[in-house]
């Protein structure tokens, strides 16, 4: 089936993208949630109209996605955890923890943005990365004192 790609499908394709995919995952999956229309001469027409409407959001998207970037870039985090010898923390501190250091910094930060690899487990000073648009990461300081 002929479809047209109404929001981003992490393993599919973009907003605004044609592609052709089994009739199956389109009527059960794309089309009920609203992902995608059918790729009708109707929707092909509507489509180039809100392809324009479209890129003026995305741009706008990633507009705001910079400036949001520029001033994450600037920011220093401190977490207080206990710590026992060789530094070792009692547990470990999570993106949902850096996610409320963010917050209370009065950054709007989703926890899913933050790309930690694992856990932060010792003390120290981390450069974490945080996916703020699909083409916009910025690097956020955070350090891990001892409580």
């Amino acid at each position: 089936m002929k479809i047209i790609l109404k929001e981003d499908v992490a393993a599919l394709g973009k907003t605004g993208d044609m592609l052709v995919v089994s009739d199956g995952y389109a009527r059960n999956y794309l089309l009920p949630r609203g992902l995608a229309v059918e790729a009708s001469s109707r929707n092909v027409k509507m489509l180039e109209h809100q392809k324009k409407v479209i890129q003026a959001r995305v741009k706008k998207q990633k507009g705001k996605a910079l400036e949001l970037a520029e001033q994450l870039t600037g920011v220093s985090c401190t977490i207080a955890r206990k710590a026992g010898e060789e530094e070792k923390l009692f547990g470990s501190v999570t993106s949902r923890d850096i996610e409320e250091a963010l917050r209370s910094k009065g950054f709007a930060v989703d926890r899913k943005q933050i790309l930690l690899e694992e856990p932060i487990k010792r003390l120290g000073e981390y450069s974490v990365p945080v996916k703020i648009h699909s083409e916009v990461t910025a690097e956020v300081k955070v350090q891990v004192v001892k409580e």
